[in-house]
């Protein structure tokens, strides 16, 4: 296993990200996520990564129930965030943290981050006095790690890192297909952290499963080299660079956990030809002209959409049309709207709720018209 060498604490560099656990009935799967968190530490690795936000609040007692309660504090690290819709003001977010350490069922966070911040939101932080605020939870020895989740552009990052200096880890977006985007600039970013001498924390690298589930000509690219996973290639192109720490998969199965294990648990950079076969698989998807939506469903479980529109479901049923065509896409986004109460994209009202939390900054208003156009 890879040595860390920027948080020894750190068991080499891959992570448990708990925004997309195994669900049974609507409900996470508390039997099913305990297998797979003693698979994850029985492996050799320890970090955990989860916010209030992810799963619409479960995730969080997840981790209390099949984590804390069942493994010493010390065999695992977790990460916890300060999310801008629970708070209005500085006082607000004391509160707030302690209720997380109880949801959590832990008395402290390894690393406490400054949630999804980009030019807009940061201001609201700045107002509130969060960064001060969280800083002092780790001078209490309530945080051991303070950091910042990033999703803006490369001089958003600067004018952050520059006003704090004090942060001491900065988790990007970052991933093959976003490597040269001009939207996601994962390259620009991950320059500006390593200019401030800051690790990184990867999220994303498969790109909420885009970079898994390939159109065909590229799957055929990577399947040709006749290794790994199209996920494990995705997961070893993010933690080859430098200064990454740690790359967080979001896994919701045992067979993703197995896949990402076997990828990480003996840790090698992707080698020059498995980097020609990336480069062939980008080129492929900037000719589709897909929406780079990565299902993080902030859309629909920070701010509830006034008609109950599946957004990410239903880029993803437009992904699919694009990318491959299938006559049977019509029906998968026939079942995420029927029988469900949920409505179908004409619906949209146009509210923008949405377009104010999206951390890829789509504009999701138009989209729907789209997916409209297509399937309506």
């Amino acid at each position: 296993m890879k040595r860390n060498t920027f948080f020894p604490e750190m068991h080499g560099n891959f992570g448990f990200g708990c925004m997309r656990l195994p669900m049974k009935g609507g409900k996470v799967d508390h039997e099913l996520f305990s297998r797979m968190v003693d698979a994850f530490i029985g492996a050799g690795f320890n970090y955990f990564d989860t916010a209030h936000g992810y799963v619409s609040g479960r995730s969080e007692l997840a981790i209390r129930e099949c984590v804390a309660a069942r493994h010493p504090r010390g065999d695992f690290l977790l990460t916890n965030k300060l999310t801008a819709p629970y708070f209005s003001r500085q006082e607000d977010i004391r509160p707030f943290f302690e209720q997380q350490l109880q949801w959590c069922g832990v008395d402290y966070f390894d690393f406490y981050l400054m949630h999804a911040q980009d030019r807009n939101n940061y201001q609201k932080f700045r107002r509130c006095k969060a960064y001060e605020t969280a800083y002092g939870f780790k001078e209490e020895g309530l945080i051991r790690h303070f950091g910042i989740s990033f999703h803006d552009k490369a001089d958003a990052l600067e004018m952050i890192l520059t006003e704090h200096p004090e942060i001491e880890a900065v988790q990007i977006q970052f991933n093959y297909a976003d490597y040269e985007d001009a939207t996601v600039e994962s390259r620009k970013v991950y320059e500006v952290c390593e200019k401030h001498g800051k690790p990184v924390i990867v999220m994303e690298p498969v790109k909420g499963g885009s970079l898994v589930k390939l159109p065909d000509e590229a799957d055929r690219i990577l399947r040709a080299l006749d290794g790994g996973s199209n996920a494990s290639y995705a997961i070893r192109f993010a933690a080859g660079f430098p200064n990454m720490a740690m790359v967080l998969s979001g896994m919701s199965d045992m067979a993703q956990m197995e896949d990402n294990i076997g990828a990480m648990r003996d840790f090698r950079p992707l080698s020059e030809e498995e980097l020609a076969a990336v480069r062939r698989v980008c080129g492929i998807f900037r000719s589709l002209d897909l929406v780079p939506c990565t299902s993080c469903r902030y859309c629909i479980e920070e701010n509830e959409c006034p008609k109950s529109i599946r957004i990410p479901d239903l880029f993803s049923a437009l992904n699919a049309h694009e990318a491959f065509h299938n006559w049977n896409t019509g029906f998968y986004y026939s079942n995420i709207i029927t029988g469900s109460g949920h409505g179908k994209a004409s619906d949209c009202i146009k509210c923008g709720k949405c377009e104010r939390v999206c951390p890829q900054h789509l504009p999701i208003r138009k989209l729907l018209e789209d997916v409209a156009k297509t399937f309506e």
